[in-house]
């Protein structure tokens, strides 16, 4: 709990205070922020907290992403905010505003994910019960059977229940009374009604009624509450305060649900028909494609969080068909990564890295993707592709066999069982099976070989074995392998400490970083200049041998606009070994309000086997060996 309170007050104070939070809610793995200003919050400080994986802004958003124990960061969270659940996702998050793509993929989070997690094992459930019947382990009129059906079916009955509530809190109003609008929807009279045809020339003050099945339905609720929440504001507002309570609530409930089956109802089932048929056909017009589509970009998505604008459609489907074509697909783009992680897992020699993909991978056949992708497959570059094309393939071979989905849930290795139709076994599992299978076998061996993962190990890992290599290596062996000097007297830094997250990732190249005691640059060995930036901060060479390196002196200094910097050299001079390239006054860069950690960076670390520290010491002069580039 400790943990989590110094993670969560460091998270307040990195997104600007408590002051700046309008509305916060979590999904499976990342907290997702309304703020007032986003300006206020600082993305970079916040990557570099230990326990936050990544930090993402998309969907109108401030998303965080923790991993698996968002919840208990989030309970966390709220205490310090002075927040509890139930008063989350009012109205007041209507003042920030974005785009309507933003507005939708916040308003669809907000509505669906507090019951992510129990919708999830609804659906896992209902899963293994039609495996449980294809396999004659149990019958649909046994006492076992009729239980854990019910178990697994009321949370999808009743979703008029629980849209109504969460659809509630998140238009800013009472979510008890559009939840007593959802439940008139699936009100046994009701279901009654629905099921008798005489019942068709029902009136409503001789307005003809229209009586429908609503119990699994998501689209009129959440219409049915906005309108009530609508009126409700514009009652509240204009009732003396000795009656609202009871008065307000009293004419919401005469005036919404009449009109649900009277227009929202048939309206918005006509609406959601439409849609469901209208992806069907697109679908089925070309399976292939869109497999290849959906799983090539669906990871894409993930990172931004848009993915949940496919939700809706995906319960639509079910709701409205009986089953859902999407969510197969998806499989396959979801095992494109694990494949992805797999192979990093089998190829690296990086203990650390071998831990993080061993979890990643294990959490990846959950359906948790992001430790997968923000943790491995993205900052490796390579092997995140490499899952979405390999998810793409896969996703257009399950396309092909029109496999589909017959309950709701997170995509994983559980959608297996949710894929067995009512009928048992047929080709479309054999399709979904094959397509999850190519996916991940496909980038496993694509990231294994092709990964570039051998050159891309930690470097604590790295110059721990290039130092324990020195001492029992001569030292001419050690200049064959391409020796880099310092090229800066000063306290030597691991280059994750670089206060910028583009060097400090290594999505620039691998390398360490020198806070400098002087201001001297020198040669760290015997080639050309390739680079020289105008306002001379930043110099890039090239060795004799191919190395190209960079060294970027201090973090943002390019505001200097050179000032304070002065060149020696010009790009294509030769230079050798300890020649004076640049000087710099530090005093003077130091009082102007800038950090001088001086990054030296491999630019093409992926063209060798690996690059290494060559020394442990914390303090070094120029000239002294500094890494250690291997073929």
């Amino acid at each position: 709990m400790a943990g989590y309170q110094q993670l969560a007050e460091a998270i307040v104070s990195g997104i600007g205070g408590k002051e700046n939070v309008i509305d916060v809610l979590h999904c499976a793995t990342r907290l997702r922020f309304t703020l007032k200003d986003c300006a206020q919050a600082d993305a970079g400080r916040l990557k570099k907290l230990e326990g936050i994986i990544m930090v993402v802004e998309a969907g109108g958003q401030f998303q965080v992403v923790i991993g698996n124990h968002v919840h208990d960061v989030y309970l966390t969270l709220l205490q310090i905010l002075g927040l509890q659940e139930e008063s989350l996702g009012g109205a007041n998050t209507g003042k920030v505003k974005n785009n309507l793509l933003a507005r939708f993929i916040d308003l669809v989070s907000a509505i669906f994910t507090p019951f992510l997690g129990i919708m999830a094992a609804s659906g896992i459930l209902k899963g293994f019960l039609a495996l449980a019947l294809v396999c004659g382990w149990t019958t649909r009129s046994s006492g076992t059977y009729l239980v854990w059906f019910a178990a697994s079916d009321a949370l999808f009955f009743f979703f008029p229940l629980v849209l109504g509530y969460t659809a509630g809190k998140k238009f800013g109003g009472s979510p008890f009374l559009t939840m007593a609008a959802g439940g008139a929807l699936i009100h046994p009279l009701i279901r009654t009604a629905s099921e008798n045809a005489s019942q068709a020339t029902s009136t409503f003050f001789s307005l003809p009624l229209t009586f429908m099945d609503y119990s699994t339905t998501v689209i009129p609720i959440i219409f049915a509450a906005w309108i009530c929440c609508w009126l409700e504001r514009r009652l509240n507002s204009i009732m003396p305060q000795a009656i609202k309570n009871f008065v307000t609530p009293l004419f919401c409930l005469m005036v919404t649900v009449p009109l649900t089956f009277l227009l929202i109802g048939p309206l918005a089932i006509w609406g959601s028909q439409q849609l469901a048929n209208g992806f069907q056909i697109i679908y089925d017009y070309a399976p292939l494609l869109a497999g290849l589509f959906l799983g090539s970009v669906w990871q894409g998505c993930v990172i931004f969080g848009l993915h949940w604008g496919l939700v809706p459609l995906m319960i639509n489907n079910l709701s409205v068909l009986g089953y859902d074509t999407m969510a197969p697909l998806l499989l396959a783009a979801v095992m494109g990564q694990i494949g992805a992680v797999l192979g990093v897992l089998l190829r690296t020699r990086d203990a650390k890295q071998k831990m993080l993909a061993g979890s990643a991978a294990l959490a990846g056949l959950f359906g948790i993707t992001e430790p997968a992708i923000y943790g491995i497959t993205l900052p490796l570059r390579r092997p995140f592709f490499f899952g979405c094309l390999a998810g793409g393939i896969g996703g257009a071979v399950t396309g092909y066999f029109h496999s589909r989905i017959w309950s709701f849930g997170l995509v994983s290795i559980f959608s297996v069982a949710q894929i067995i139709p009512p009928h048992g076994l047929d080709s479309t599992v054999i399709g979904a099976i094959t397509g999850s299978i190519v996916a991940l076998l496909l980038a496993c061996l694509l990231t294994f070989f092709a990964g570039g993962i051998k050159r891309r190990m930690h470097e604590d890992e790295t110059a721990s074995a290039s130092r324990q290599e020195m001492e029992k290596e001569p030292v001419a062996d050690v200049v064959a392998a391409h020796t880099i000097l310092a090229p800066l007297s000063g306290s030597l830094l691991p280059l994750e400490r670089v206060p910028d997250p583009t060097f400090a990732s290594g999505l620039l190249g691998m390398g360490t970083a020198i806070l400098p005691a002087t201001g001297t640059v020198v040669a760290p060995f015997s080639g050309e200049v390739a680079t020289l930036v105008d306002t001379h901060h930043a110099i890039g060479l090239r060795s004799d041998e191919g190395v190209e390196l960079l060294i970027h002196v201090g973090i943002d200094t390019v505001k200097l606009n050179g000032e304070h910097f002065t060149a020696l050299v010009k790009p294509g001079d030769r230079v050798m070994s300890g020649d004076p390239l640049l000087t710099f006054n530090l005093q003077a860069i130091s009082a102007a309000g800038f950090d001088l950690t001086t990054p030296i960076i491999i630019c093409n670390s992926e063209a060798w086997a690996s690059v290494c520290v060559a020394t442990s010491a914390p303090t070094l002069t120029s000239g002294t060996p500094l890494l250690i580039v291997n073929h």
